[in-house]
């Protein structure tokens, strides 16, 4: 039971989260229904990641055996079969179905966007994982489709705003773990995805950099927007770029100077200081919006 539950790494579960950021920007934490239906399609989500987590092991088990740290998991190391492999697959998918027919309204239109993400991820699995550019391009996507979906549960207009900052941020992360990959690649001589030979450090680097930037800018133009500022009613907002600032400088000090960004959940759940600044982030938020 304990590799099965190893397979579906739940401890992912916490990227589903995302799916509440039209919740959260959109002022809406005090309406029971529209955290009711948020939480449902975190589950729902949650489920369906699930089950490409199942389909992305089987389809690396091979390389996985070769890796130092990855040789460990489930299928690699022989503990789960191929076979109970695809049943998990389906087994996660039949749940993140069940899930969504708790939902009240709009089910259809959200299960589409949670199959779409579905099936974009099952043919990254299959091949565009190994294009550079474009695989860190399509995990970060996954994240614009868990907001999308938030939004469609909850029938909340998304900020175009949103949308931009949560695929820039994401783009970023990706990147900082093909870093972990690279420095993996260099080391050994063994390149832990076949895509990691169109990787390098300097262009690593430079990615992680643009890609910070860009974001940090994104969220301050955000806070600034007239659209903010008539939607929350305050010009207070850009107040927590402060928070923003500091979460990218000590996410980059993790991965180019600790070497430690090979999975940002895992950072996101140990590092004090990331915790403090998403802690400091969301009270300066909501204390603006709701209370000043």
């Amino acid at each position: 039971m304990k590799e099965l539950i190893t397979l579906i790494r739940p401890y992912q579960w916490i990227k589903s989260l995302v799916v509440l950021f039209p919740i959260f920007f959109g002022g809406a934490l005090g309406h029971f229904d529209a955290l009711s239906e948020g939480f449902i399609t975190v589950l729902s989500f949650s489920f369906a990641s699930s089950s490409i987590y199942c389909l992305n092991d089987i389809m690396d088990v091979n390389d996985d055996r070769r890796h130092p740290k990855k040789c460990s998991r489930p299928l690699a190391s022989g503990a789960i079969s191929i076979s109970q492999g695809y049943f998990l697959i389906i087994a996660m998918l039949a749940l993140s179905i069940l899930s969504l027919s708790f939902l009240p309204e709009r089910r259809n239109e959200t299960g589409a966007i949670i199959g779409f993400y579905w099936l974009l991820n099952v043919a990254y699995c299959l091949a565009l994982k190994q294009h550079a550019i474009i695989d860190v391009c399509i995990v970060a996507f996954g994240f614009v489709l868990r907001i999308l979906a938030g939004g469609m549960a909850t029938d909340i207009k998304l900020s175009k705003w949103i949308v931009l900052m949560t695929f820039l941020l994401m783009l970023f992360l990706s990147f900082a773990k093909r870093r972990d990959d690279v420095l993996r690649m260099n080391e050994t001589g063994e390149a832990p995805r076949k895509n990691t030979y169109r990787y390098n450090l300097t262009f690593i680097n430079q990615a992680i950099t643009i890609t910070a930037s860009v974001t940090l800018v994104c969220y301050i133009m955000y806070t600034m927007s007239p659209e903010t500022i008539a939607n929350f009613h305050t010009e207070n907002l850009y107040l927590t770029s402060i928070f923003v600032l500091l979460g990218l400088l000590r996410y980059i000090q993790l991965a180019v100077v600790d070497k430690k960004s090979g999975d940002p959940t895992k950072v996101l759940l140990h590092d004090r200081f990331i915790q403090l600044i998403v802690l400091g982030f969301g009270l300066t938020f909501l204390i603006i919006i709701y209370f000043l």
